[in-house]
């Protein structure tokens, strides 16, 4: 398997790569585990960190604990087949307890921390778990009401136990030390639980994050999940001399598929601390892999502008003028056309004092960013590379375990996610949307055979519900969801994620969602980047002091519709935002108007907003604001 170094990463810091271990492809995640611990001793498998210090997890440990939760799972009554949920943020924990509901073969089935109880309540009744493990004794009584509410759950176990006051919840530390003394009395079980597994069995069901409608369970087996992570290590590059920060959800396909892939290869794990923490995890630990969100990209991007704003006007100025050289030559590079001298003479002049400050504060190792969930702007994708950090894209749903396809970093095509990894089919309905097959798709919908049904064609191909287009080199470009499609009054169609993705490339824009179906025109409900905003209402004295205040004031709208219309020139006229309205607060996911993967739930949107939506248009378009000046 080959590794690509990107310039900025030194040879010298990574350790040599000892002969690779002749050895058969994993075939269930069992193997996958034993395999990590067997194939990738390594001390530091998984680090986390506590009162300031990050702590090492061997492979031995983690094998060693796995298998103890198996065992004590066991002694609990869990046996092959049964449902056990796991509601906890990301954490050591989370791994070792899904990997010893793997062990012992019964099915995990992740819960997102941050769902409400009425939300955690129907996924517990909807796949009837047997066990709860939990996080947090304060998370514990989030949901002990909803809890008592579910009859098939017979036991809790709680990560961690102090102040623990509910009857009859095991902490994770007596689990494992029911599964070490159950190690004791019979040594074969642990095997012969765990060997049962075949690659056929059903290994999770995770429910998917319903932007409309219930939830549904997506039942993913051995084979699915292991054939994706080998699949997908085939399209990218990761080894043992590789490192990570882990900040995404475990509860989400994407992240646990990419720790089962770390695992896999021998990687060093570091769990992020928080989102907001990114920056200083980072440069605590130097990974050379990251993957994330686009809205962990674009976040990043705007605090690199926003520093070097701090530090003055001309720093300002200059740090804008780099990630536009950055731009101009990354189109050129991803394109592998020929880069004038004017232009990589002005790229060279700007990385010391912009791109080699920015590479430091990613960790100085960075060797590949990976971006998945949504969709990443062009303009987010060319920045980063034009300062010499490349983010691959990749594309894929739950129900396909989920990498359907990926870019590479010698093959990276900025505007697209790739090629179909292998074993994986593409093709494009008659109407547009992306069908997919190969052993990646899932067994079907938990308690839903008719949804079952609906997702597949009449030839066995699973319908994925997005709109796209493959190029003859068989690149695919994603152009929006199926469902999400708005159809005007007048009939026509206008996909909102593209026309959203330009609109956030103003500084001044934190999020935006764009609306119009059954209505006259288009228009757009924005949040600020208050930040920005302030900085520009204080520059041009405008005397504001409330956030209501800001999102009424005739020249910050003003402002708004300016940035919007300079970014859609080149849209449709039916196409142009003809109304926006601001809103004072940020869309959240506990506010359900986001999924856990931060997608914005459009029809939470269009019921919660109503009043601002009917305001909007009961004013009327505004005229064509194309022809006003510029800023």
């Amino acid at each position: 398997m080959s590794t690509i170094r990107q310039p900025q990463v030194e040879p010298s810091r990574r350790a040599p790569l000892r002969e690779p271990l002749t050895v058969d492809e994993p075939k269930t995640l069992v193997e996958v585990y034993e395999g990590a611990a067997r194939f990738h001793p390594k001390p530091d498998t998984l680090n986390y960190k506590s009162d300031g210090a990050w702590c090492p997890v061997s492979a031995d440990e983690m094998l060693r604990r796995a298998r103890w939760i198996a065992l004590g799972l066991y002694s609990l009554g869990i046996r092959k087949g049964d449902r056990v949920a796991l509601l906890s943020e990301s954490r050591v924990e989370w791994v070792l307890a899904d990997q010893g509901c793997i062990f012992a073969g019964a099915v995990s089935v992740p819960v997102y921390p941050t769902l409400t109880p009425p939300q955690v309540e129907y996924i517990l009744k909807d796949c009837g778990a047997r066990a709860l493990l939990v996080s947090t004794p304060a998370k514990v009584a989030e949901v002990e009401s909803v809890v008592h509410e579910c009859a098939a759950i017979e036991n809790m176990v709680v990560f961690d136990s102090d102040g623990l006051t509910v009857a009859n919840a095991l902490s994770l530390v007596e689990l494992e030390a029911r599964g070490r003394a159950l190690e004791i009395e019979r040594p074969e079980l642990s095997a012969e639980l765990a060997h049962a597994a075949v690659p056929e069995d059903l290994a999770t069901i995770i429910y998917t994050s319903g932007t409309t409608g219930e939830p549904k369970g997506v039942m993913l087996t051995h084979a699915n999940m292991v054939s994706n992570l080998i699949d997908s290590s085939k399209h990218l590059a990761f080894d043992e001399r590789d490192s990570a920060l882990s900040v995404l959800p475990l509860s989400h396909i994407f992240e646990r598929q990419a720790m089962n892939m770390y695992l896999h290869h021998g990687m060093s794990v570091y769990f992020g601390e928080a989102l907001e923490k990114i920056g200083a995890n980072l440069c605590e630990v130097h990974p050379t892999a990251f993957v994330g969100v686009p809205r962990i990209y674009e976040k990043i991007l705007a605090r690199v502008q926003e520093r070097a704003l701090a530090r003055g006007k001309l720093n300002g100025a200059l740090c804008n003028w780099a990630i536009e050289i950055g731009k101009q030559w990354a189109q050129r590079q991803a394109r592998s056309q020929p880069i004038p001298l004017w232009l990589a003479l002005r790229h060279k002049l700007a990385d010391a004092p912009v791109y080699a400050k920015w590479r430091k504060a990613m960790g100085g190792h960075i060797r590949i960013f990976v971006s998945g969930g949504a969709s990443l702007s062009n303009d987010v994708a060319l920045s980063f590379l034009g300062a010499g950090l490349s983010i691959v894209q990749g594309y894929g749903l739950t129900e396909t375990s989920p990498v359907i396809t990926a870019g590479r970093l010698e093959d990276n095509r900025i505007g697209t996610v790739g090629k179909p990894i292998p074993n994986v089919e593409v093709r494009i309905a008659s109407d547009g949307e992306i069908e997919t097959r190969g052993p990646h798709v899932m067994r079907g919908y938990w308690n839903k055979p008719e949804e079952t049904r609906a997702v597949f064609t009449d030839d066995g191909w699973f319908k994925t519900g997005d709109i796209g287009n493959l190029d003859s080199d068989g690149y695919l470009t994603i152009t929006d969801r199926k469902k999400e499609l708005l159809k005007t009054s007048g009939g026509k169609y206008i996909a909102p994620q593209p026309i959203e993705q330009l609109i956030k490339s103003s500084r001044f824009v934190n999020q935006v969602v764009v609306i119009g179906s059954d209505r006259k025109f288009a228009s757009a409900l924005l949040v600020p980047d208050w930040d920005q905003l302030e900085a520009y209402a204080k520059l041009k004295g405008l005397k504001l002091s409330t956030r209501e205040e800001f999102c009424r004031h005739p020249r910050i709208i003003d402002l708004f519709e300016r940035q919007i219309a300079a970014r859609t020139q080149n849209l449709a006229q039916f196409e142009k935002i003809k109304r926006i309205a601001l809103l004072d607060r940020e869309l959240t996911v506990e506010g359900d108007e986001l999924t856990p993967t931060l997608k914005v739930k459009r029809r939470v949107i269009d019921e919660k907003y109503r009043d601002v939506i009917d305001r909007i248009y009961a004013e009327g378009p505004r005229p064509d604001t194309t022809t006003r000046r510029k800023l």
